[in-house]
């Protein structure tokens, strides 16, 4: 089949099966894969010389956990079709949803969070399908955001207050960077504070791993 494939795109002809005539065609062709090409070219699964004669315009899509902003215009896309084709009033999503949805990782992709908010507005009962929140997301949606405020919460109570706050603080601002895909700024505005206070209490705080984070 690829060796199919190659031959129509270099030669810009076919024949159809069981025909003798050449059919030309003149065609853009737009291909995707969620694989890596360059393992499976080396597991001889795919043709090298079909992957160089595909790969010339190449565009790389990062995963929806490497653009969390745009998770936002995703959900309000999907929520105002389901709700189209249920013949509903697009709901509203409440800011803790909303919030939870862009800390999830999602290693479906754009796909899975399709079916997610497919399946909310499915499951959501009658009355309360004028707003998303939080409660009626999925449990594998809360289980990234809610089992660690669990966890902080069950720590902190046997804590002074003082660490206890820390502690709160030190998740809280973990989920809200991951939020905003490592972008200080754009955390800082959201959360209500200067950039520079920010990275001075990450450092009170011990949080090494956004050293890399994205500063605008």
């Amino acid at each position: 089949t690829q060796g199919k494939i190659l031959r129509v795109l270099t030669e810009q002809s076919f024949a159809r099966v069981g025909g003798t005539r050449t059919v030309r065609v003149d065609v853009r062709v737009v291909s995707a894969t969620a694989r890596a090409l360059a393992d499976e070219i080396a597991a001889k699964r795919f043709r090298e010389d079909l992957y160089y004669r595909l790969n010339v315009v190449p565009v790389h899509l990062p995963p929806l956990t490497e653009r969390r902003e745009d998770i936002p215009a995703l959900v309000e896309h999907f929520v105002a079709r389901y709700a189209a084709e249920r013949r509903v009033a697009t709901p509203d999503v409440s800011p803790e949803a909303m919030a939870a949805l862009q800390a999830y990782d999602w290693p479906g992709n754009v796909r899975q969070l399709r079916n997610i908010v497919e399946r909310t507005i499915i499951l959501a009962p009658g009355d309360r399908l004028a707003r998303i929140d939080v409660d009626l997301l999925p449990p594998e949606i809360l289980g990234e955001t809610a089992a660690p405020s669990r966890s902080v919460g069950g720590s902190a109570m046997g804590a002074p207050l003082r660490e206890a706050r820390e502690t709160f603080e030190r998740e809280y601002l973990r989920v809200q960077i991951r939020r905003f895909s490592g972008n200080i700024s754009r955390t800082a505005s959201f959360i209500g504070m200067e950039r520079s206070a920010l990275h001075r209490k990450l450092k009170i705080l011990g949080i090494t791993e956004v050293k890399d984070a994205v500063e605008d």
